[in-house]
């Protein structure tokens, strides 16, 4: 049945996916059409949320589907069609196209794996298991990029560079991720902790004042133990970065800086576990711009915990 949505809930849809796309998105690149669609599709509703699922589901169609085929294919109209097309980004339906057409022309040669979503069976070789997540990680390191604000990062990087502290927060696999920043961020000089129990950190949190730096890793960002710290942080005045798959997650609404990375989610790998690589890019990426501004004090430091540590390693390499 094709919708005829003119009303309040249409409305506000639109307004949802409109602030999503402000929060980070660069909808006027073709690169990560599909990547927005994924980050945003959570946050749509109704008539909007079914364009984006269809959309999804068969990209390759929507490149040869005029927008009276695509609205009858997702039980919508041609209004919603337009609607949708500009909550992404684009002036119109043609541009959504040739955007998608682009993509998939780009992922076709660089020889992704066409069927990266279909399950892998118990009897298949190990090689193509691997195959399959190269692919799917390789196409999320594509679309992190196309969805990552450099100006975002630029200005996480210079808040960390000059901040008193910097606390951590993450549960589960996201605390993985955000204990190996802090290793990193410790090497090189800055006063990093990171916490991923809810008790510590909010105590932690407490303690935190303007000049010092929250940070929240959370990729469905609506993890409650991250945003709690995070959220106690940002009401004692620190400033508040969430990196984060989903520009309107709780966690993004509430930072004052949001990083977002993409997910590389098939059916034999959840999106908790396919966020990790990701992830660590963008992490990787802000560490090297903090290092970047405190080039002298990082250089020094580097060097004087490699002099720390060398003598373990000699003793290993004696030993072996």
């Amino acid at each position: 049945m094709v919708d005829h949505e003119v009303g309040t809930t249409a409305e506000t849809a639109v307004a949802d996916a409109d602030g999503f796309d402000r929060r980070g998105v660069r909808a006027d690149a073709a690169d990560g059409v599909l990547a927005r669609v994924r980050a945003g599709v959570g946050d749509l509703t109704g008539a909007l949320r079914r364009v984006a699922e269809h959309v999804l589901s068969d990209p390759e169609a929507v490149t040869r589907a005029t927008i009276v085929e695509l609205a009858e294919g997702s039980g919508t109209s041609p209004a919603t069609i337009t609607r949708f097309c500009r909550a992404m980004g684009f002036e119109g339906y043609a541009d959504l196209r040739l955007g998608i057409a682009a993509e998939s022309g780009r992922a076709r040669m660089a020889g992704w794996t066409a069927d990266i979503g279909r399950e892998i069976q118990p009897g298949d070789p190990l090689r193509r298991v691997l195959e399959q997540i190269i692919a799917a990680d390789t196409r999320a390191m594509h679309d992190t990029a196309a969805l990552l604000d450099l100006a975002e990062v630029e200005r996480a990087a210079a808040a960390i560079a000059a901040a008193g502290r910097v606390n951590i927060f993450g549960a589960s696999g996201s605390a993985l991720v955000g204990e190996e920043m802090q290793i990193m961020l410790h090497r090189i000089g800055v006063a990093a902790w990171a916490w991923n129990d809810v008790h510590e950190g909010l105590a932690s949190a407490a303690l935190l004042g303007a000049g010092d730096i929250a940070l929240g890793v959370s990729y469905g960002g609506r993890t409650r133990e991250t945003i709690e710290m995070l959220a106690e942080a940002g009401s004692r005045g620190a400033t508040t970065v969430a990196v984060t798959g989903f520009a309107r997650s709780p966690l993004a609404e509430l930072a004052d800086i949001v990083l977002l990375t993409a997910s590389g989610a098939t059916t034999f790998r959840p999106d908790a576990l396919s966020a990790r690589h990701p992830q660590l890019v963008v992490l990787d990426l802000l560490y090297i711009a903090v290092a970047q501004r405190t080039h002298d004090r990082a250089h020094a430091a580097l060097r004087r915990t490699a002099q720390a540590v060398e003598g373990h390693k000699a003793a290993k390499e004696a030993s072996s």
